[in-house]
């Protein structure tokens, strides 16, 4: 059953979910807002089984064993990324119930469908909610491209069937690398999530040259920038968590960034 939901709000949007009897969604720790009295809230360290949330543990002592180690990868995985460590599952008791959820910055928020054919990834902290018929993991794009582009090395990975909401900062545009003769460039920080069959990657921002000197150092971008080839969707954001953090240090009177903004910065985070 595809996930019943409306996306409300502007500058700072919600979802707001109107779950069917028997139907159950799940959320990171800290994106729940609000519920209906007839809608159950449980907290578990482990993710979706992909069959509707539900535990399986059969086989005896040593399905309980497989069950336990399972979710200590899955707690672990989502450790090393940064990630909430356990979810908030909601479910509606004798008849519909509405649940409603948020990102923790001002943006867009988007629903994606899942038919199972391709996933999706995106940005860590961008996941909101989704069904209990997805699937959510961890995507480590590689040590190369983790270490050059920073936020581009632990990625949110969705698979199955159902509905998945994601949030972002400032306003999305949606993107096919295909219309722009394969490949677009972008700042690290602007990717929100894109299909799978897209290839992401980071490179340097021109060559080890006076220009190339330049752009590092004056351009804003630091070294880096992301790279998205190939034919699929891509969705991309307006603001990145750097520049708005950097916007509220200079009105607190405590500009960071300098007065070039790229090598020069004294952004400490």
């Amino acid at each position: 059953m595809t996930l019943q939901q409306e996306i409300v709000g502007n500058a700072m949007q919600m979802a707001v979910v109107n779950l069917r009897p028997g139907q159950t969604v799940y959320c990171e720790a800290g994106k729940f807002l609000f519920k209906t009295v007839n809608v159950t809230m449980e907290t578990r360290l482990s993710g979706p089984s992909g069959s509707g949330g539900q535990q399986q543990s059969g086989g005896g002592m040593g399905g309980l064993l497989r069950q336990a180690m399972g979710t200590a990868m899955q707690v672990g995985q989502r450790m090393l990324a940064g990630e909430s460590l356990a979810f908030q599952y909601f479910s509606a008791q004798g008849g519909e119930g509405t649940v409603g959820f948020a990102g923790v910055l001002p943006g867009e928020m988007r629903a994606l469908e899942l038919d199972g054919t391709r996933a999706w990834f995106a940005e860590k902290d961008a996941f909101v909610a989704a069904e209990s018929t997805v699937d959510f993991g961890i995507a480590f794009a590689g040590g190369r491209t983790g270490t050059s582009g920073g936020e581009g090395f632990i990625l949110e990975k969705f698979t199955g069937h159902g509905t998945v909401i994601i949030a972002g900062a400032g306003n999305f545009i949606d993107l096919n690398p295909a219309d722009f003769g394969g490949r677009i460039e972008v700042d690290t920080g602007c990717v929100v999530a894109f299909e799978e069959g897209i290839q992401y990657g980071v490179q340097r921002v021109g060559g080890l040259n006076r220009q190339g000197i330049m752009n590092a150092v004056f351009g804003g971008e630091g070294l880096s920038l992301a790279t998205l080839e190939g034919n699929g969707r891509v969705i991309l954001q307006s603001l990145t968590i750097e520049s708005l953090a950097n916007a509220l240090k200079k009105a607190q009177g405590g500009d960071k960034q300098g007065p070039t903004g790229g090598l020069f910065s004294t952004h400490t985070g």
